[in-house]
């Protein structure tokens, strides 16, 4: 099915038709194989990147596109539609470079061209096991000795673990609580950082996630980011901008669902009927496009508030709860379209069905963000 998709320039038609021949060209032929065999596939990020969609909200002058978020999530979403591992890769890449494009200084940001280019891919390391959703209360340390900091730790469910070239590390340089936190940019190489073995996974199994051992590192005092103590701060607000990346990944895997269903249901014949014809799967269809559209609307709005300067934090949160709910339901009903057909691998809805569930998940659990939006209501 073809989205109907109103754009701010033409430039941006240029950039989702470039998007769409890339997505069928290099992800759509490899999925299955490199899923199966839980293998990354760094190649692809470097041809996204060279082809500049790693950059796409960032900067000229840095190596971005500067494009609005609204034309960043739509080619998210086409590229969820045909790979979700890939996409929601370039999601966390682009959530790594927030840190130092936003917070870092000049001498620092001269990294970010590489980063951009897909050259470099970097990891977000602030999740811990004791401690994923209450991100105030992390434990790994950083300590000032000389012109480094000693970083001892772990960190947990890190996306790119073992695979990125630089790691984003929110560790605690102070007192308890938000404002002991700080933010540090290490290099993959530095002796003491410890990628763990890569977690058995559901779904999403050629994106290697993992927890990341801190043993002593030491890392350049230089590479602070924005100051001790602004490390919670610069945490929260680069998840606002993560959490509108997963629902535009949750967008687009909902609309590889729906398709691949509508068009099972309209060849497959019982009681000399198409099964679409049936008014119980006619209209599940029908509610599953329904909720689609209303999850695109929902992501797309939070981002013209961010392109637009105002806040958008909530109306973040409430894109990322409703999208990652409609595909995880989407999903579920696509498999039960296709009946016993759905439930076999022949077909890619059992692995969208399985996809699905992370992404109620990352970047804050669903329920976390039900907090978030309830908090806000409370203060209103």
């Amino acid at each position: 099915m073809t989205v109907d998709r109103i754009l701010p320039t033409d430039e941006a038609h240029d950039l989702l038709a470039l998007a769409t021949e890339l997505a069928d060209r290099e992800l759509a032929p490899r999925a299955v194989d490199f899923e199966e065999r839980a293998e990354f596939p760094r190649e692809v990020l470097r041809t996204l990147g060279r082809a500049g969609l790693l950059g796409l909200p960032y900067a000229e002058e840095h190596g971005g596109a500067a494009q609005p978020y609204e034309v960043y999530l739509q080619v998210l979403e086409i590229l969820a539609g045909r790979w979700l591992a890939v996409a929601e890769a370039v999601s966390v890449h682009t959530l790594s470079c927030y840190p130092l494009a936003e917070f870092g200084t000049d001498a620092q940001r001269t990294l970010l061209p590489d980063l951009l280019g897909g050259e470099l891919l970097g990891a977000y390391c602030l999740s811990e096991p004791q401690g994923g959703s209450d991100a105030a209360s992390l434990t790994t340390r950083a300590v000032r000795d000389g012109d480094d900091y000693r970083v001892t730790g772990v960190k947990a469910w890190i996306t790119h673990a073992g695979v990125a070239d630089f790691y984003n590390v929110f560790c605690r340089t102070g007192e308890p609580g938000p404002k002991g936190i700080s933010c540090l940019l290490a290099d993959r190489d530095t002796p003491g950082i410890v990628p763990q073995a890569a977690e058995r996974t559901m779904g999403l199994r050629s994106s290697p996630v993992a927890q990341v051992a801190f043993d002593d590192a030491r890392v350049p005092a230089d590479r602070l980011i924005g100051g001790e103590g602004a490390g919670f701060t610069i945490a929260m607000s680069a998840l606002d901008s993560g959490r509108l990346g997963i629902a535009a990944c949750a967008v687009g895997l909902a609309q590889a669902a729906l398709d691949y269903a509508v068009g099972y249901a309209r060849e497959r014949q019982q009681f000399g009927r198409a099964i679409i014809d049936f008014q119980g799967l006619g209209f599940l269809l029908a509610d599953a496009a329904t909720q689609i559209s209303a999850a695109r609307a929902l992501t797309l709005a939070a981002a013209r508030l961010r392109d637009a300067g105002r806040p958008y934090s909530i109306e973040a949160a409430k894109a990322k709860l409703f999208a990652t709910d409609v595909a995880m339901r989407v999903t579920t009903d696509a498999v039960q379209v296709l009946g016993g057909s759905g439930y076999v691998s022949d077909h890619p809805v059992e692995r969208y069905m399985r996809e699905a569930k992370v992404l109620q998940i990352v970047e804050g659990t669903n329920q976390i963000q039900r907090l978030v939006i309830s908090r806000a209501l409370a203060k209103d």
